[in-house]
């Protein structure tokens, strides 16, 4: 209790009630390391070892708190329950809510298709992996139990094989790790972002697994591909085989392996058939992919996609055009599409509480030891309690000498308490024999029971030589391991379902890489910064950062594909592909053109012109009233070139520039407050960049110029007669009172 006074009076409060924050409500001068070492280290690490790091079992604490809630309420036998039961119970040892609890069941069911191995048997909807629209059903809709291979995961978890440690509110006890009897760490796809660090470890095959650790256990020098092949995924499609990329991920747990989706040809229906694909993409990835190309007019050999998804599986149908060569198609298609793609691995595993990137010799090696120490401890649990037996029968043996003995004691003890301190000194046993006697049932106290029992002791005393003999042998105890590796695999072996491609005829296509097509917004500032966003994030983005005294000149919404041409002070144009930027973040200034584009010293932007394709005009309109309408095509180039020079006209300082699609009208701003409408189409295309133009505004003195120009809105002016003339050059107007109103209110 903590006493705290009031009114010169100590009273008694709970501390819960009576808090105190050291430095509350105070202002401190800290070094932010020190700020970020005190409040966020503690959440990295959190994060790091108890949430996207596997350990050496190959589970997340998700994973094993809610496969051992699932083990203690005895569904390793018996029928399905409903999921959401299960949710409700593990609770008692996962805090984060019912719906992660569940999407975490999910992932490790059968019927989501996940895992290669999965750990529990569905029943119900429980979505598909391959899929983001085929959704799982709520928990209180379907049912689950564990799969047949969790036996391999709890094992004589009840012989003190593994630690066990406090749940988060200290109610109960939960296992720090399962005792797994096969290296489960590198037999199921496990993905995990933490803070700083990530974990992506690819699926191998249960038998090749299993033997290759066996092989290390006998010779630590085994080469791992002779008997380790290559990952296997739950999917299927086909695995590329790269010796080096496959030895290099063994040796040191970092790389990448290409799968692509394998298909059949109908030829009776002239169409495709997809029914694997690679673990990273989904159908609708693939199909959505496809339905771009054909947008795009880059696939032309297709009349139409379907997914014919159904009960049997995976399958997305392409119906080809007549004269389609199917494997040439699909050989393409491989490489413009998510049909095939590169598993990353990143073999980053917790390593007693420790976060490490290893190889896959390292990581067997690591389970060994681990599995070792979990053999080590079920050994000497069994030999302590044969131990105990056999203590108890031969105090029990001492007792043969003399039954009558023994009732009699008992019978002339007046006090129960003092009954096995009689026995102790009637026989010349200890405390735990005399117990042992006292609680033995009356008609058990007959020669033929006692005797059945005492033939007991031989037997445990060679028992007993034999598991101190296995636990004084290191030799023996590794081939309890094998033997529980070889005993795995004949249960649990279901062959290979990704298989291996090692030869792969491709045909001679374009080495230019693909440009990724995906929808940007790029906002271009009046200082020269560039910034290029997916437009999917600008919901989720806040206001956009910029320079104190800087402004967003131009926010055009554009494809990842597009290309811009950025116009300089020094009449020179500059080409770049919209790709060439980084995505950013509202929170960033994003890139300096001039130091991106590498213009020369002084030149700064003038306007940045962003296409799709060349076509169309850019429009300059200069100080001395002339405009020249120019075709984009002109600055079009056969070779990569990313500098043109004489980009326009240099006789007049630039008033304003635009790139325009098609014709329409733009407004003509002089210095001396008169404005002009023009429309474009009645401007002279030229195919010279540097061309001088045509005469459009008249000014009136020697001082005035056109000053700015801007794309007319519709309802910009009351009278927009009054602006347009008849001929060209002209004056313009003067705004009127309504118009001034009508820009004011625009």
């Amino acid at each position: 209790m903590a006493k705290r006074k009031k009114n010169n009076v100590e009273s008694e409060q709970p501390l819960s009630s009576n808090v105190h924050i050291e430095d509350a409500g105070t202002v401190k001068n800290e070094v932010i390391t020190e700020t970020i070492t005190k409040n966020f280290m503690p959440y990295a690490m959190s994060v790091i070892l108890s949430r996207a790091i596997p350990d050496i079992d190959g589970l997340k604490p998700s994973h094993r708190k809610l496969l051992y809630t699932m083990y203690n309420m005895g569904l390793l036998r018996g029928g399905t329950i409903k999921s959401a039961n299960i949710v409700g119970r593990t609770m008692q040892l996962n805090p984060h809510g019912d719906a992660s609890i569940y999407e975490t069941m999910v992932r490790l069911s059968r019927g989501n298709e996940t895992l290669l191995y999965p750990f529990v048997e569905s029943k119900g909807n429980f979505g598909k992996a391959y899929s983001k629209n085929m959704m799982y059903a709520a928990s209180r809709y379907t049912e689950a139990k564990l799969a047949p291979i969790c036996k391999e995961l709890f094992d004589d978890i009840d012989k003190d094989t593994v630690e066990f440690v406090d749940n988060y509110d200290n109610t109960m006890k939960e296992p720090r790790l399962l005792p797994v009897t096969f290296p489960s760490i590198l037999c199921n796809v496990t993905t995990g972002i933490a803070v700083s660090m990530a974990s992506s470890i690819a699926s191998f095959n249960l038998k090749e697994i299993c033997e290759t650790t066996i092989a290390l256990i006998k010779n630590p020098e085994h080469v791992i591909s002779d008997t380790l092949i290559a990952p296997d995924f739950v999917g299927g499609g086909f695995v590329i085989y790269d010796k080096d990329e496959l030895e290099k991920i063994y040796e040191t747990g970092r790389g990448s392996v290409r799968v692509r989706a394998r298909y059949s040809y109908d030829k009776s229906y002239n169409c495709i058939d997809i029914t694997q694909i690679p673990p990273t993409t989904t159908s609708e990835a693939v199909i959505d992919k496809v339905i771009e190309l054909v947008k795009a007019n880059k696939i032309k050999e297709i009349s139409d996609i379907r997914d014919e998804t159904d009960l049997k599986g995976l399958k997305i149908t392409i119906d080809l055009k007549r004269g389609t060569d199917p494997d040439k198609f699909m050989t393409r298609l491989y490489k413009i599409t998510p049909l095939e793609e590169a598993f990353p691995c990143n073999f980053n595993v917790l390593i007693d509480g420790t976060p490490k990137v290893r190889g896959v010799r390292e990581i067997l090696n690591e389970w060994t030891k681990f599995r070792l120490g979990c053999v080590t401890r079920r050994i000497k649990f069994t030999l302590d309690k044969k131990r105990k037996q056999l203590h108890l029968l031969k105090g029990l043996s001492k007792i043969l000498l003399d039954i009558d003995k023994a009732i009699k004691i008992i019978r002339q003890t007046e006090s129960e308490a003092d009954v096995v301190p009689n026995l102790m000194i009637g026989f010349g046993i200890d405390e735990t024999q005399a117990e042992y006697v006292a609680e033995i049932k009356l008609r058990h106290l007959n020669r033929e029971y006692i005797l059945k029992r005492i033939k007991d002791i031989e037997t445990l005393e060679n028992e007993i030589e034999d598991l101190e003999k296995t636990l004084s042998s290191n030799t023996r105890l590794k081939k309890i391991i094998i033997s529980e590796l070889e005993n795995v695999i004949e249960k649990y072996d279901t062959g290979r379902k990704s298989e291996i491609l090692y030869e792969i005829s491709e045909e001679q296509e374009d080495d230019t890489p693909e440009v990724p097509d995906y929808p940007v917004t790029v906002f271009i500032t009046q200082e020269g910064y560039f910034k290029k966003i997916r437009t999917a994030n600008l919901r989720l983005s806040g206001e956009q950062k910029i320079k104190e005294g800087d402004r967003i000149v131009e926010t055009v919404e554009c494809s990842n594909r597009d290309e811009m041409l950025a116009f300089t002070t020094k009449h020179q144009v500059y080409k770049a592909k919209i790709d060439d930027f980084q995505d950013t973040k509202a929170s960033v200034l994003g890139d300096y053109i001039p130091a991106k584009l590498a213009m020369e010293e002084g030149e700064a932007c003038n306007y940045i012109a962003v296409l799709k394709e060349y076509k169309g005009y850019m429009i300059f309109i200069f100080e001395d009233g002339k405009l020249a309408k120019v075709d984009v095509g002109a600055y079009q180039t056969k070779t990569n070139r990313k500098k043109l020079i004489n980009a326009y006209c240099d006789k007049s300082p630039l008033a304003a520039a635009f790139y325009l699609p098609e014709d329409t009208e733009i407004v003509l701003c002089c210095s001396n407050g008169r404005q002009l409408l023009v429309n474009t189409a009645l401007i002279s295309l030229k195919t010279t960049k540097n061309t001088q133009g045509v005469k459009v505004m008249q000014l009136k003195k020697k001082n005035d110029r056109v000053v700015s120009a801007h794309i007319y809105s519709e309802g910009e002016f009351e009278k927009p007669w009054r602006f347009r003339a008849k001929n060209l050059p002209a004056a313009g107007a003067l705004l009127s009172a309504g118009d001034i109103g009508e820009q004011l209110t625009f």
